[in-house]
């Protein structure tokens, strides 16, 4: 995969996000009448730990494209593990995989079921990371995925595409802080995440995050069409390390808590 194909695979990501989460175009057309140019700090995907669909495979698309791994972050409560790429003038890629082995045998049959249901030759493609969901669910077994994990529900309604992309809030001009963005997101009518705090992390750890919370939208099922949360739009500050060099990493304990936004609880 060449510079312009993985350009055109976001540019792809972008649209796919939008058209689910309408919210994250409106918030764009708002900073853009301010005069804005939206940079975008990460983009998002969400997995479970099989062979045919972890994290290495998910990524490939990437690594072929130039991307390198650079952090790896575990989330014990939540049962995650996760790592984030990085390519020169391009958005980081934070993927998230689903420790599966870790939850009761009747979880771990449903997951493995639909990952058995996938074409063989799906995930070889460039884009699989958007291609949606490729098995069948019944709200049913969404619903009893959700009482033991809301991200292993999410994985399974919507299956490969981007779960969140991110403001990279330095590049904003007309806000002078992450606070003076939650403010103008809330006058506008966003709720947001407040896990933890509406801020997550400091600059005691180089890196705040906050989030609005997904909007619900209507999802098919085997049978019928349900709401549920689907994408979000987060925010992140970055300050500068000891080098002088923005951090480009993640803050465990902060992410974890953004994960939350698609909880159907928050």
């Amino acid at each position: 995969m060449n510079q312009r194909s993985i350009e055109d695979l976001l540019a792809a990501m972008w649209r796919d996000y939008t058209d689910m989460n309408p919210h994250a175009e409106r918030i764009a057309k708002l900073f853009a009448a301010r005069g804005e140019k939206v940079a975008n700090d990460h983009i998002a995907l969400r997995t479970f730990n099989l062979p045919r669909v972890g994290i290495d495979v998910l990524a490939s698309a990437f690594v072929r494209s130039g991307y390198q791994a650079r952090g790896a972050y575990t989330f014990p409560e939540k049962r995650l593990i996760a790592k984030h790429y990085e390519a020169p003038g391009l958005p980081k890629v934070f993927i998230s995989e689903l420790q599966v082995e870790r939850f009761d045998p009747g979880v771990q049959d449903i997951i493995s079921g639909l990952v058995e249901e996938m074409e063989v030759s799906l995930p070889g493609r460039q884009d699989f990371c958007l291609s949606g969901r490729p098995w069948k669910l019944g709200f049913d077994v969404y619903e009893r995925l959700r009482e033991s994990s809301e991200y292993a529900a999410w994985v399974a309604a919507f299956g490969f595409r981007p779960n969140h992309f991110t403001v990279l809030v330095n590049e904003l001009k007309t806000f002078d802080s992450l606070q003076a963005v939650n403010g103008f997101l809330e006058a506008e009518g966003f709720a947001l995440n407040d896990a933890g705090g509406k801020i997550k992390g400091s600059p005691a750890v180089l890196l705040e995050q906050s989030s609005v919370l997904a909007n619900n939208i209507d999802v098919p099922f085997d049978d019928g069409v349900h709401r549920i949360p689907g994408c979000y739009y987060e925010f992140a500050r970055r300050y500068p390390g000891p080098d002088g060099e923005l951090y480009q990493g993640f803050v465990a304990a902060s992410a974890d808590r953004i994960f939350e936004s698609t909880d159907r609880g928050q």
